[in-house]
């Protein structure tokens, strides 16, 4: 259904936060998203990751849960935007709006509310086996709450971080300057039986 790795201004956009191009891409690489994959994408914002992982599974179905009423209007509109139809947005606080979801094969969370844990629970009762979540963290703090997850659920998961800086080089003049975003933390926690 296309390529991954849409341009961010490609976006229709407003003040809700929005995953970039690059993050973007690591965080569905990782995610492992199968053509019939049943995808959540929790915090979806603008529903970025949300069109990308539809158009990564144009036989399955993704589940955008977002709690902002602006994130779920920009999410919406850029669904129309981009012809995606296989997405339900969800105006809901996590982990409430996941209760009643079909089993998922890959979960991507860009917003917790400060309630990751708990909804590492209902994602780990649903995730199929083999399954994934990929969790985006802009503080140590919120990455250290996914890693402290995955450690006390080391029989469930085995998992891996990393961070990116991206550095996009921006025209000045005769010059090309590097201009920083911000470094985010990726964590991929797959789903199994590990000893």
């Amino acid at each position: 259904m296309g390529w991954l790795g849409i341009e961010d201004e490609a976006f229709i956009r407003g003040n809700v936060p929005m995953t970039k191009q690059e993050v973007r891409i690591l965080m569905l690489a990782k995610a492992h998203i199968a053509p019939n994959a049943v995808v959540y994408d929790i915090g979806a914002g603008t529903g970025s990751l949300s069109i990308e992982a539809a158009r990564l599974a144009p036989q399955g179905h993704v589940f955008a849960i977002e709690r902002k009423t602006e994130g779920i209007s920009l999410l919406r509109a850029n669904m129309e935007k981009f012809a995606v139809s296989n997405i339900t947005p969800m105006q809901a606080e996590a982990p409430d709006g996941l209760v009643g979801l079909p089993a998922a094969d890959a979960v991507l969370i860009g917003g917790s509310g400060g309630n990751l844990a708990a909804i590492l629970d209902v994602v780990t009762a649903k995730l199929s086996l083999g399954g994934r979540v990929v969790v985006s963290a802009i503080t140590m703090q919120s990455l250290m709450q996914a890693i402290t997850y995955m450690r006390a659920h080391a029989r469930t998961y085995h998992y891996e971080a990393f961070q990116v800086q991206i550095n996009r080089l921006e025209q000045v003049g005769r010059y090309d300057m590097a201009k920083a975003i911000n470094p985010i933390y990726i964590l991929t926690g797959t789903k199994g039986e590990w000893v």
